[in-house]
């Protein structure tokens, strides 16, 4: 997002539909490093297309998929020394997955999902080792012991044995001297401090034997302990000490038997990252309503009821995403897109750049139709941010984007060019944009496709000069004062920009927008000449005189010069940086016989 934060809004959302943290990762990169081989898209096409065609079995992958863990962290706990019990454990059971999934895509009969998955191994004698050697549910901690399942080490069952038969007799101890002393309430604790002791409240302490000796004088209890106490402590705590000492040992060789299977995990956890991709993008064309596209290595891009994937996604219950074509190729390599803020022309290039990525990375699209020629890289000039802490303007920004577009696009690239020139002055704006996709056009290293978003209506006169540049424009109807947008892109040009009516739906106030309308009528009439804005911007009030002796190109007074001077114009030769400098000479003209 514009933001930087969150997927919210973005073609990731949209596209990730990934169960596990491999996939989500890997599905990410997919998405960042889009696929230029005709060859490696169809295979990605394939699979996705039998998965979409085959829900019932979509969805016991899925099923599968929510119970493995993230194996590539699990592994890089594991070669670190920082995992424990649980780890293991969680990497036998995302191994124990992969048997049903190996059953499910051998009998699928599915082409392109088994040549994809063929290499696919469960690692049994890992799992298995795993299963003999862990608990079910070890602890957190491996220092403590509690990890080591009884009979895998002869050993420890012996120790354990003595450690708990000691626990036995520190029972049957505490009921007997409750028994000899007569105290009810007597009871065998322990401490890291004092190991195993004797206590008795304060109430009972005139029935203690001698051979109790005091250890611990508490508010409301004494401890004690006896001879035949601290022989059996020693025999408890030095069992314990040597089961927590061996289960370390073991589990320490465990974990080293496991790292020498790094490299079938890590093969493992990518075939599950890929299946778990394929997959998304599987249920987002069935999610989404898309279609599989056609992928060429020619240079064309066309694309029937092309559809925002982002956008659509996040409009309105009830509302219907008004539906656009495409076509760029050799006829018609430059779209010039005009007509009002608001009516979707950002929508339309990004969607037509986002279409073409969705494509290349193997995912179905939304559209009725679409055909693809392969593209080498997709360059964006949208949006208006600076880089003031550089020294960087907004147009300066724009220019270097702009540059950067020019210096490394190739014939196969896509150029999606949202405004350029807009942060300087008209003419200079006009002058840039216009020698841009003059540029583009003639330019044997370029000739890209390109979709070129504009305000400057004089552009649409470039389709009349060059073959390969088509004016297209936004629909719009106007009615009782209203604009509608239709949001649909249709042939030909437009010369309105409906902005005023933008900024009355923003909020400004009502008589601010009756000025600017004002305004922008004497602006038009008046050809933005100085001699005669003065007397139009005059009017102001209602009712007041408008200077109707205003200065025309073709006034009497003015005729002679400016025939003789048009006369001479070879308008089929003009090149539009001639054809400007010839306006700025008949404009002088002007001046002169004022």
């Amino acid at each position: 997002t514009i933001s930087g934060k969150g997927n919210e809004h973005t073609l990731l959302s949209v596209l990730d539909y990934t169960i596990t943290p491999m996939g989500a990762r890997l599905f990410k990169q997919w998405l960042q490093q889009p696929l230029l081989q005709e060859n490696e898209i169809e295979d990605r096409l394939n699979l996705v297309n039998e998965l979409l065609d085959h829900p019932e079995l979509r969805h016991e992958f899925i099923e599968q998929l929510k119970t493995v863990f993230d194996m590539e962290r699990l592994l890089g706990r594991i070669v670190t020394g920082r995992s424990n019990g649980r780890d293991l454990m969680n990497l036998k059971q995302s191994l124990r997955v992969i048997p049903p999934l190996q059953k499910h895509i051998k009998t699928s009969g599915l082409p392109a999902l088994q040549a994809a998955f063929a290499n696919f191994d469960p690692l049994d004698p890992l799992a298995e080792l795993i299963e003999q050697v862990i608990v079910e549910n070890p602890p957190l901690t491996i220092q403590d012991g509690g990890i080591i399942r009884p009979g895998y080490n002869a050993e420890l069952d012996e120790l354990r044995s003595i450690s708990e038969g000691g626990k036995d007799w520190l029972l049957t101890y505490q009921t007997a001297e409750r028994k000899r002393t007569g105290i009810s309430s007597l009871k065998i604790n322990y401490n890291k401090v004092f190991g195993y002791y004797l206590e008795v409240s304060n109430v009972h302490k005139d029935k203690v034997p001698l051979e109790y000796i005091r250890k611990q004088t508490l508010v409301n209890a004494e401890r004690y302990i006896t001879p035949d106490l601290k022989e059996w402590e020693e025999k408890i705590l030095g069992a314990e000490d040597k089961i927590n000492a061996i289960e370390y040992r073991i589990f320490q060789e465990i974990r080293e038997q496991v790292t020498a299977y790094i490299k079938p995990i890590q093969e493992n956890s990518l075939k599950i990252a890929e299946l778990d991709s394929y997959l998304s993008l599987a249920q987002a064309a069935a999610e989404n309503n898309y279609i599989r596209p056609q992928i060429n290595n020619g240079t064309g891009i066309r694309i029937v009821d092309g559809r925002h994937p982002v956008v659509e996604k996040n409009m309105g219950h009830g509302e219907d995403f008004i539906a656009n074509d495409t076509r760029l190729d050799a006829e018609e390599q430059i779209w010039i897109i005009t007509g009002p803020n608001m009516s979707g022309k950002s929508t339309f290039l990004r969607q037509v750049g986002l279409i073409v990525l969705m494509a290349q990375i193997g995912s179905f699209v939304p559209a009725a139709k679409a055909e693809i020629g392969i593209v080498d890289r997709i360059f964006t000039r949208v949006g208006a941010s600076d880089n003031l802490a550089l020294g960087e303007s907004t147009f300066l920004v724009e220019m270097n984007e702009t540059a950067n577009i020019l210096n490394n696009a190739t014939p196969k690239s896509l150029i999606l060019l949202d405004e350029i020139g807009r942060g300087t002055s008209t003419f200079d704006g006009l002058s840039i944009a216009w020698a841009v996709v003059e540029y583009i056009h003639s330019e044997k290293k370029l000739r890209s496709k390109t979709l070129f978003a504009t305000h400057y209506h004089e552009l649409t006169e470039l389709a009349m000069l060059y073959p390969r540049i088509k004016n297209y424009n936004v629909a719009v109807e106007e009615w009782e004062d209203q604009v509608v947008f239709l949001r649909k892109i249709i042939a030909g040009g437009t010369d309105n920009s409906y902005g005023i009516y933008v900024a009355q739906m923003a909020g400004l106030p009502s008589n601010l927008i009756e000025r600017a309308r004002e305004i922008l009528s004497n602006l038009e009439s008046n050809e933005l000449t100085p001699q005669s804005r003065k007397p139009r911007l005059a009017a102001r009030k209602p009712g007041r005189n408008v200077n109707k002796n205003q200065l025309s190109l073709f006034e009497k007074e003015h005729n002679g010069k400016l025939k003789e001077a048009l006369k001479k114009v070879d308008i089929n030769h003009l090149t539009p940086l001639e054809a400007m400098q010839k306006l700025d000479e008949l404009q002088k003209i002007l001046h002169e016989t004022k």
